[in-house]
């Protein structure tokens, strides 16, 4: 591990509760605390919580945020209204994704894009190239902490902290309030399927708000939850990773996200290539698969049907929930039908498996 990796605020609470750290998308996180599976099931069962600081956040300021923010992404911002969240890809010209995220509304005029970690300085580079009505771009991923609360204890755990009711903080809603004393913005998202909350905070306050919501999910019997889980929990729930699941390689319509896709908004960056797209036919389609043996596939293992290399996985891992090991591919859409069987090539040996409909795990939100 070098030095040069970036570490979140919390990286020395990690250490003392004896995380398991690696280096993830050029961060030192933490990847278990205790056991993958273990985490896994605890947010399933109960609740847990997440250091995900190295998330980034940048603001769009200004009276154009709008139309900046509408050219940039697929899906449609306008309809969004003070305290709403909305997931997006943004694309490059021929369709591929940049980047998924969140855009948060504060304000007709003021807006937030939850980033991921590894693309903080590429998104800005893109943002800025695109800004012709100077909207105010301001990068705040350095000064601003992310700890998410999951699991179906969620809620009542949170509000044992806090004056806002959470129960009128509706799923893809933010309220701002204090969580423990401390300012916070409270948002009803999350990448593991199950209920839970996403808490905003400054930095520099946010060993407290972790403690305050580590000593109050311990009560109830909930746990600190590594990388190791969210990749198994967010796999269960059919959500995309970049890197994995989707690039620059990848359109929206490929991935299974033709719902974030809102043609009729009007002018906005690849849509000429993802109508003509979506017009031919998609080629292939990101599909989930179940082994039907006991057999892991890990991201690039090929996938093969009747002696044909048809792809790759782009993610795979053991769901705890289900007691049975998935993945996702991109398969050609005539081998897209659900139950077709195909196989897995792990360590040199052809595995079976079969084409399932996803997400794999649906938990009551």
């Amino acid at each position: 591990m070098t030095e040069k990796l970036k570490r979140t605020p919390l990286y020395h609470i990690h250490k003392e509760l004896g995380a398991r750290l690696v280096e993830f998308g050029g961060w030192e996180m933490p990847m278990q605390y205790s056991s993958i599976i273990d985490e896994h099931l605890t947010i399933r069962s109960n609740v847990g919580i997440f250091d995900v600081s190295h998330m980034g956040e940048i603001e769009i300021r200004g009276p154009e945020s709008l139309s900046l923010i509408q050219k940039l992404i697929t899906n449609d911002a306008a309809k969004l209204v003070d305290g709403q969240v909305l997931y997006t890809p943004m694309c490059t010209e021929t369709g591929g994704i940049i980047d998924d995220l969140l855009v948060y509304r504060f304000a007709a005029d003021r807006y937030m894009l939850v980033v991921n970690a590894s693309n903080i300085e590429k998104d800005l580079e893109w943002i800025h190239t695109h800004n012709e009505k100077r909207v105010e771009i301001e990068n705040r991923s350095d000064e601003t902490a992310l700890v998410a609360l999951q699991g179906r204890n969620a809620p009542q755990c949170l509000q044992t902290l806090t004056d806002v009711n959470i129960a009128t903080v509706d799923y893809y809603r933010f309220a701002e309030g204090d969580v423990a004393g401390i300012p916070t913005v409270i948002s009803r998202t999350g990448y593991t399927g199950e209920i839970g909350f996403e808490l905003y905070v400054e930095a520099k306050r946010s060993a407290d708000l972790w403690t305050a919501v580590y000593d109050a999910t311990d009560a109830i019997g909930g746990k600190p939850i590594g990388l190791g889980a969210r990749d198994t929990l967010r796999l269960e729930a059919r959500l995309c990773l970049y890197g994995n699941d989707i690039d620059e390689t990848t359109t929206p319509l490929e991935a299974g996200l033709r719902w974030t896709v809102a043609f009729d908004k009007g002018d906005l960056i690849g849509r000429e290539a993802l109508i003509r797209q979506d017009d031919e036919g998609i080629k292939r389609r990101l599909m989930g698969f179940q082994m039907l043996d006991r057999s892991i596939a890990r991201a690039h293992h090929a996938v093969y049907h009747k002696d044909r290399r048809i792809g790759e996985v782009t993610s795979g891992a053991p769901a705890p929930s289900l007691k049975y090991n998935i993945g996702l591919a991109y398969l050609p859409i005539e081998i897209s039908k659900i139950n077709t069987k195909i196989e897995i090539e792990i360590r040199g040996r052809c595995h079976p498996a079969k084409v399932v409909r996803t997400p794999f795990y649906q938990a009551p939100i």
